[in-house]
C-alpha cells in the first residue's frame, strides 16, 4: 500500500467517523427540540465531498506525496479538533438550530464566523495538492465554494429567524 493510499484511507476513515458523530449529535439536538434548516442542499454537500474523495482515490492513491502540502493538511486537523472541542455536542454536518441557545463565540469562533468551513476549504485544496493533483484541487475548491455560498446563506437566514432579526447577507 502506498503512502498516498494510507493518507486517503485515514482521511476516509476520519470522514466516516465524523458522519457517525454528526448523526449522533443531530439526533440528540433534534430530541431537544432543535430544527434542521437548509436540508435541501445537504445532498449536494455530501455529493461534492463524496466525489472529491472518489476522485482522490481514483487518481491519487499511487501518487507521491508533497510533504509541505501534507504538513498544511495535518495542521488543519489541529484546528478541526479545536472546533470539535469547542462545539462538543453541537457539532454536526447539518444546519441544526436550537432556539434559546446562544451562538458559540469561544475557541476558533472568536476569530472566524465559520472556522469549520475554512478548514474544509483548506482540506479540499491541500489534499489533492499533496497528491500532485492541482486540477482536482481547483475543480473541487470551486464546487465547494458554490456549496458554501448556498450553505452560509441558509445558516444566516436560520440564525436571523431564531433571533427575530431580518436576514442579512453572510460575509
Amino acid at each position: 500500500m502506498s503512502f498516498a493510499a494510507i493518507i486517503l484511507a485515514l482521511v476516509t476513515l476520519q470522514r466516516l467517523g465524523e458522519l457517525v458523530l454528526a448523526r449522533h449529535n443531530t439526533v440528540k439536538l433534534l430530541a431537544r427540540g432543535a430544527i434542521e434548516v437548509g436540508a435541501r442542499h445537504y445532498p449536494l454537500l455530501v455529493s461534492v465531498h463524496a466525489a472529491w474523495l472518489t476522485a482522490l482515490w481514483i487518481w491519487g492513491r499511487d501518487q507521491t506525496v508533497d510533504l509541505a502540502a501534507l504538513a498544511g493538511l495535518v495542521a488543519l486537523q489541529g484546528v478541526r479538533l479545536w472546533i470539535l472541542a469547542t462545539l462538543k455536542s453541537r457539532w454536526t454536518t447539518r444546519i441544526i438550530v436550537l432556539s434559546g441557545e446562544p451562538l458559540v463565540v469561544s475557541g476558533p469562533y472568536r476569530y472566524f464566523s465559520h472556522p469549520n468551513y475554512v478548514v474544509v476549504a483548506g482540506e479540499i485544496a491541500l489534499l489533492p495538492l499533496a497528491l500532485h493533483l492541482p486540477v482536482i484541487a481547483l475543480v473541487f475548491t470551486a464546487l465547494n465554494a458554490v456549496v458554501l455560498w448556498i450553505r452560509i446563506r441558509a445558516e444566516a437566514r436560520a440564525l436571523a429567524a431564531v433571533r427575530g432579526q431580518p436576514a442579512r447577507a453572510a460575509s
